[in-house]
């Protein structure tokens, strides 16, 4: 079964199946696959946000997380955020930098993602080279 997540105007996303490209987390036999297409610092996926959580620590054998970018928020550290995520994803560390993106809403500046770099063990000024180069935007 796949559960779909789209918020506001997310809910024009048409989803896609999932693929080894994507951010994935949990059994790939998992009886539930939970597809989220979110934005940082979008609002309804920060609410969502402790609830996944929940679901994930709950049914760790039963569910798979499926991440998507969509950056639609107004907000210029939406796009920054999501490239963050990016960089800790070419290091094997996205869904510890998904999970400090979530955990801090609306602190997505420079300062604050290289600290969280640091926080999740990334070297922090790989990172802001990576950021400031622009280095992940094409993926998000």
């Amino acid at each position: 079964m796949q559960i779909l997540l789209r918020y506001g105007s997310f809910s024009r996303v048409k989803p896609t199946p999932v693929t080894p490209s994507d951010h994935i987390e949990g059994p790939p036999a998992a009886r539930v696959t939970l597809i989220e297409y979110g934005d940082y610092e979008c609002p309804y996926c920060v609410q969502a946000f402790p609830v996944i959580e929940q679901v994930r620590l709950a049914r760790k054998d039963a569910v798979r997380l499926v991440y998507r970018h969509v950056s639609r928020s107004s907000n210029g550290f939406a796009k920054q955020a999501a490239e963050a995520s990016e960089f800790a994803a070419s290091k094997g560390k996205f869904w510890e930098m998904h999970r400090e993106l979530f955990t801090h809403p609306g602190q997505h500046d420079l300062e604050h993602l290289l600290g969280y770099a640091k926080t999740i063990g990334l070297d922090s000024e790989d990172c802001r080279k990576a950021l400031t180069d622009r280095k992940f935007a094409g993926l998000v």
